[in-house]
This record gives C-alpha cells, sequence and structure tokens, in this order.
C-alpha cells in the first residue's frame, strides 16, 4: 500500500472522525464522497497533518507521517478557494514555494499550460485558470500525494463542466496518486478511479464509482449518491430468479439478490423510470404500476415527476415527454421499470 491512514479524531463538544483508507501504489484518484458534515476534509487535513489525530495511524509508502509536521510530507494541497497570492503575479505564485526557481516555473507552467499567464495577477485570471495556477504551485514541489479539497467548487456551472474535464485528464496525465474531496457525483464519476463514501464522520462503502453509484451497500450511501426513490419493502415470494416484493400498497419485482433477507430497502433511480399514460402490454419490463402526478418540477435539463404508485415514486423525464403526455398534478399515469432496474438492499445491512 502506498498509503494506509486510520484516522480516528475527536473535537471536544463536537464531531467524531473515524475512517480508513487504503491507497495503493498506482492507484491514480481516489474520491472521499459525501454530505457536507461527513468528515471529508478532516480526513484530508489529517492525512496533510493539518489536523492532529486523536488516535491512529498514518503510514506513506511504509512511513510513519504521524507525528511529521506537515512541510516536512511530500504532499500537494490544492484548497478549495485556490489561495493565490494577490499581490504576487503567477509567476511569483507558482515559484513560491521552490525558492522562485525559474526552471521549475517554466516547466510547471508549459505542463498545466499556463506559460501565458505568467506574467498576469491572480484577478485577471478566470476561475478556470486560477485553478490551474493554483494546481501549478502545487506540483513545483514535486508531491508524491496530491490532495484536493473541493476542488470545483468555486466556479459557476457553466465554467465548472469544462475545468471537469480537463481536471480529469491532468490527473490521469500527472501520474501522482490524487485524493480528492467532494459531495457532487459528476466531480465522483468523472475523476475518481476508487470512491469511498463518508456520513456521520464514518466510512459506509468503498469501491468503483460507478459500482458505488448502481449498487449501494447501506440506505444512507443511496441516499448519498442520489438515489431518488429509496423505500422500505418485505419479500412476499420468489420465482423464476425474481423477488416480488410488498412495497406500501403496490407489488414490484426485482432480481432476487439470493438471500435469506424479506425486509429490503427498494433503491430505484429516477432515470429508469418510463411514464407512460397507458399500460404498454408489450414492454418486456416487468413493473407496470399504476398511479398518479403528485408533482412536476424541473431538475435541471430533466423534469422530476412525482408519482403516488402506492408509494411515492420519483421519474426523471424529459420536458418533451411532459409536454407529449401532458404530465400535470393528478394525472393518471403507469410507471414502468426494469425488475432490473430496482436494487435491494437488506435492512440487516
Amino acid at each position: 500500500m502506498l498509503l494506509i491512514a486510520d484516522i480516528d479524531k475527536t473535537y471536544d463538544g463536537g464531531p467524531h472522525i473515524q475512517a480508513s483508507l487504503r491507497i495503493p501504489h498506482g492507484a491514480s484518484s481516489t474520491i472521499l464522497f459525501g454530505p457536507s458534515g461527513a468528515g471529508k476534509t478532516t480526513v484530508l487535513r489529517c492525512i496533510a497533518g493539518l489536523e492532529k489525530l486523536t488516535a491512529g495511524k498514518i503510514l506513506f509508502d511504509g512511513h510513519e507521517w504521524t507525528s511529521v509536521p506537515p512541510q516536512k510530507r511530500p504532499l500537494g494541497y490544492l484548497f478549495q478557494e485556490y489561495a493565490l497570492f494577490p499581490h504576487l503575479r503567477v509567476r511569483e505564485n507558482i515559484g513560491y514555494g521552490v525558492r522562485h526557481r525559474t526552471d521549475v516555473v517554466e516547466r510547471v507552467a508549459a505542463k498545466l499550460n499556463v506559460h501565458e499567464l505568467l506574467d498576469r495577477w491572480p484577478s485577471e485570471l478566470s476561475g478556470g485558470q486560477q485553478q490551474r495556477v493554483a494546481l501549478a504551485r502545487v506540483l513545483a514541489r514535486e508531491p508524491r500525494l496530491l490532495l484536493l479539497d473541493e476542488p470545483l467548487s468555486a466556479l459557476d456551472a457553466a465554467t465548472r463542466d469544462h475545468v471537469r474535464s480537463e481536471l480529469a485528464h491532468l490527473l490521469r496525465g500527472l501520474g501522482i496518486p490524487a485524493i480528492v474531496v467532494t459531495h457532487d457525483w459528476v466531480d465522483a464519476l468523472t475523476l475518481g478511479d476508487q470512491m469511498v463514501v463518508m456520513s456521520a464522520g464514518r466510512v459506509l462503502q468503498t469501491g468503483p464509482p460507478r459500482e458505488v453509484f448502481t449498487r449501494p451497500q447501506h440506505r444512507e450511501v443511496a441516499a448519498a449518491v442520489g438515489v431518488e426513490t429509496v423505500v422500505a419493502g418485505r419479500v412476499k415470494r420468489r420465482e423464476g430468479g425474481l423477488a416480488i416484493l410488498g412495497v406500501g400498497s403496490a407489488q414490484l419485482a426485482a432480481a432476487d439478490p439470493g438471500r435469506e433477507d424479506v425486509d429490503f430497502y427498494v433503491c430505484i433511480r429516477g432515470e429508469d423510470v418510463t411514464v407512460e399514460k397507458g399500460r404498454a402490454e408489450q414492454s418486456s419490463a416487468r413493473n407496470h404500476l399504476s398511479g398518479i402526478v403528485v408533482d412536476v418540477a424541473p431538475a435541471g435539463i430533466l423534469t422530476k415527476v412525482v408519482l403516488d404508485v402506492g408509494f411515492e415514486l420519483i421519474a426523471l423525464v424529459t420536458r418533451q415527454a411532459v409536454a407529449d403526455l401532458e404530465l400535470t398534478k393528478g394525472a393518471d399515469v403507469f410507471a414502468v421499470f426494469k425488475a432490473s432496474a430496482v436494487h435491494l438492499i437488506p435492512k440487516s445491512a
């Protein structure tokens, strides 16, 4: 393992953070994911040495870091606000930690494509340019580990989409392992190769981002990764590889998880639900639930349609579908989704 971090941090009268991270050699980007207050930044600051552990240990490439001061740790920390010095030009900002060595500044500036910005002031830069300059300053010290705290949160939505792709390309091309804190699922899927989900100071699940998003192992993880519908259900019977569950006053089919449990949390993503005005008898989907529209609200480029099908079910549909189907409050509809679109989390988990 390149990094072994067993972190136990208690604040007087405050939260208790207890998290373990394992990052192997050759790893690219590890995402620390979770809602605000989950403890993600505390974990990052403990690894950086900016917070003292209450208990635990930090080993980097076999070397004990627990009592090593921050300036002696071979890492680079990109703060959420970028923290560029406003009174220094870009050239001086990048060279600040390396005694303004011209060769290092020129090399790093070329690598991050900020060479033409070297004589500008930070106030003259766009958000994306500020981020690249801040990352260049971090890389000038030739770190062996990068720590990025919400690196895209300071950007507006339009800039964020562009810079996200740019940052993903940079991180994969640098060859330096990175730990990235974010609460945004698009950031997580774009930037990460491994994902650690935290909630209330604890690690709930670790795995590849797409696996975590499609197969959460805890109710809290399902909520954190944006599963729109999470409701309680009980298995009534099993047949032909399917589990037939009672959910509210409705009944639905899911792929049988092959466990003896009968009580589950039923998770359904909004984009997997199709809304129809009539029952499509030829559909291969196992679930056709009749219900009524409870609410219709914008959800970015899509529209969130809240349905009462015996339980509250959320569908994400296009604006054109809303218009074509005349989806308004009180409209009678069918919610259609495949058994494979239903993910079951045992309550015993």
